[in-house]
C-alpha cells in the first residue's frame, strides 16, 4: 500500500477545517487531494483527534510486540514437546 504524503495529524487538521465550515471543494483544491481521498479520510479519522491517533499507534505497536512474543513462546513449546516425545 502506498504511503500518504500527509501525516495523520495533517489529515485530522484538514478534517477539522471541514468541520469548521470551510467548503469541501476549497479544501480539496487547497490541499490538492481528491474527493474520494477526503471522504475515505473522513470515514477513517472522522471523530478522532490527535491524542486518540497517538494512543492508537501505541496500542498497535504493543499488539504487534505481544503477537511476536506469543509466536516465540508457541514455537519454543512445540520444540520442547517434540524433544520430549522423542525421548519418551
Amino acid at each position: 500500500m502506498r504511503k500518504s504524503k500527509f501525516s495523520e495529524t495533517q489529515i485530522v487538521t484538514i478534517l477539522r477545517e471541514a468541520d469548521a465550515g470551510t467548503a469541501v471543494a476549497d479544501l480539496l483544491r487547497k490541499h490538492k487531494i481528491s474527493r474520494a481521498t477526503f471522504y475515505l479520510w473522513k470515514q477513517k479519522y472522522g471523530g478522532a483527534g490527535v491524542p486518540e491517533l497517538q494512543r492508537l499507534k501505541e496500542l498497535e505497536k504493543e499488539n504487534a510486540r505481544l503477537k511476536r512474543m506469543y509466536a516465540d513462546q508457541a514455537l519454543e513449546l512445540t520444540a520442547i514437546k517434540d524433544v520430549l516425545s522423542r525421548t519418551l
